[in-house]
């Protein structure tokens, strides 16, 4: 009997030459098997990659077949996590290409830096393999629209690690917000404050740790000596590798104040901020920075700040819907419903905090397997969707380096009349590395 992968595989591939829908797989799949074990690899092992992993061989029926990683002492103790895991050893590997060519993987998860998501995902696709891809999409917004256009060409299942989109208290936020119980939305809110993120002390460059492989870990970014600021978590603060708060929880919480509005693409963005509580210390992005997006009807805020909790309606982080009826507030702990006063009364009903279930990568990665397993790529965070919350999020970084108000065609998903700002879209890569063509 045809197996999973060869009728994927063989699937996508009349799909392209035919130019079916990519729904038409779905009435086809009961060759398949729903009860079939799932098999990954996993690229990338070190922070999120690994709870992506445990959230994975959380799921019924699956299996860690591979990973890889290029600091050996990481790819290490991951295999043996993963053992104790599953009963069985995965496969070790440094060069993410020889995991993509082992027989038998289903899907992959990338839990790399985020300069290092494009090129595995879009091999990934092009391998007939489905992709769980760690938040933000890409780092830079043409990386964006390739693996955007990767998934379409190869009918690819994609999932990015946007979990709140599955969380069911964010979701119901979304729907008292479309209730229109709040009346007409002005404006949103969405912030990050962050205390637990401190300055990064500069420190020396030095000689790679034992077991790394650096220029491979570099990849496609700007030759560099090693240091230990840019390596492992702190990689997020250099525009090298990614795109400091704003795109690592900005995605997060930027993407809600998308969801409740329809996820639109803004029309005008403009940015300030710096490194104004810490301007000694190694970090490359800002520590402050309030970026406000224009849409149709609305403008919404992103305000961050690292090394401090003093966010809004008191919380560190969250999404504000303000409606001329009352302002809907969620975060990751619930959500809640503060209304206007008028006449010395409450213009609607106050709704106090609903908590929340706090399964929401779980639930995000049992929708992504289900959605594997039917053939079903309108996911919770699929790649339409998570491809315009990071280019929403990197407009408002490129915003701030540029120092300008722009104006932004999201059809042609270039600034108009702006070259400098036009500059920051597609990324230089270093030599071997080409960016795809797709």
């Amino acid at each position: 009997m045809t197996n999973r992968r060869t009728f994927i595989k063989n699937s996508a591939m009349a799909t392209a030459a035919v130019g079916l829908t990519a729904t038409m797989p779905l009435a086809m799949d009961s060759c398949a098997g729903a009860n079939e074990k799932l098999v990954c690899g996993l690229i990338g092992a070190n922070g999120m990659g690994f709870s992506d992993l445990k959230a994975f061989l959380g799921q019924k029926n699956t299996e860690c077949a591979a990973i890889c990683d290029v600091d050996e002492n990481v790819l290490n103790r991951r295999i043996a996590d993963t053992e104790k895991i599953q009963g069985t050893k995965p496969k070790g590997f440094t060069d993410y290409r020889k995991l993509l060519e082992e027989p038998g993987i289903d899907v992959v998860i990338i839990g790399t830096p985020d300069h290092w998501h494009c090129l595995p995902m879009v091999e990934a696709c092009q391998a007939g393999k489905d992709v769980y891809c760690e938040k933000p999409l890409g780092n830079t917004i043409e990386e964006i629209n390739i693996m955007e256009r990767a998934a379409e060409k190869y009918n690819t299942v994609v999932q990015v690690g946007m979990w709140q989109r599955s969380d069911p208290h964010w979701r119901d936020a979304v729907e008292y917000v479309n209730s229109g119980k709040l009346g007409k939305i002005r404006t949103v809110r969405t912030w990050a404050y962050q205390g637990w993120m401190g300055n990064i002390p500069v420190k020396p460059d030095s000689e790679p740790p034992a077991g790394v492989d650096y220029d491979f870990w570099l990849g496609p970014a700007q030759k560099r000596p090693f240091n230990p600021n840019r390596f492992h978590f702190n990689f997020r603060w250099y525009y090298d590798y990614a795109g400091g708060l704003m795109t690592d929880w900005g995605v997060h919480i930027i993407d809600y104040g998308l969801f409740g509005m329809g996820d639109p693409s803004p029309k005008s963005i403009m940015a300030m901020g710096g490194k104004f509580a810490y301007p000694d210390d190694a970090a490359e992005t800002p520590d402050t920075l309030q970026a406000l997006y224009e849409f149709d009807g609305h403008t919404m805020l992103w305000d961050h700040g690292v090394g401090i909790d003093g966010g809004y309606f008191g919380r560190n982080h969250g999404v504000g819907f303000v409606g001329n009826n009352g302002t809907l507030v969620v975060d990751r702990s619930g959500w809640e419903v503060i209304p206007e006063r008028k006449q010395n009364k409450d213009v609607i009903e106050r709704v106090d905090l609903i908590k929340g279930t706090g399964k929401g990568l779980e639930l995000h990665m049992a929708n992504f397997i289900e959605g594997v397993k039917e053939r079903n790529r309108d996911l919770n965070a699929n790649i339409t969707v998570a491809a315009n919350t990071a280019r929403v999020a990197h407009l408002g970084n490129i915003a701030h380096r540029t120092g300008k108000r722009l104006y932004w065609d999201n059809e042609k998903s270039t600034f108009i009349g702006d070259d400098d700002a036009n500059s920051y879209l597609v990324p230089t890569y270093r030599a071997p590395w080409e960016l795809p063509k797709v």
